[in-house]
């Protein structure tokens, strides 16, 4: 399991996260699915409090920044900005989203 993108595209309206990873695999999150995942504290606490995450329905992703070469700087419609994925979480992020479909 190579953790390393190797393309990282916005679709479906900046509504998803495509990631081709450097295996040859591709995943794609769906922004509340990386917004719900994001170590902010509101969302560790819905976490904590087994409650579901209070999203907005129009959730979009605004911006995607590199970080050194090591993580992404999501930026989210909802004004979320420092979500900050590494490699390694993105890739899990998305194994557990397939796990469920």
């Amino acid at each position: 399991m190579a953790a390393i993108p190797r393309e990282i595209r916005l679709t479906e309206g900046a509504r998803r996260l495509d990631v081709q990873w450097e295996d040859g695999t591709t995943s794609s999150l769906s922004a509340a699915t990386l917004r719900a995942g994001s170590r902010s504290a509101d969302m560790v606490r819905a976490a904590v409090d087994a409650l579901p995450p209070a999203l907005a329905a129009d959730l979009a992703i605004r911006d995607v920044l590199p970080v050194g070469a090591y993580a992404v700087n999501l930026v989210f419609s909802d004004g979320h900005d420092r979500g900050i994925f590494p490699w390694p979480y993105l890739r899990a992020l998305a194994e557990r989203a397939d796990a469920r479909i």
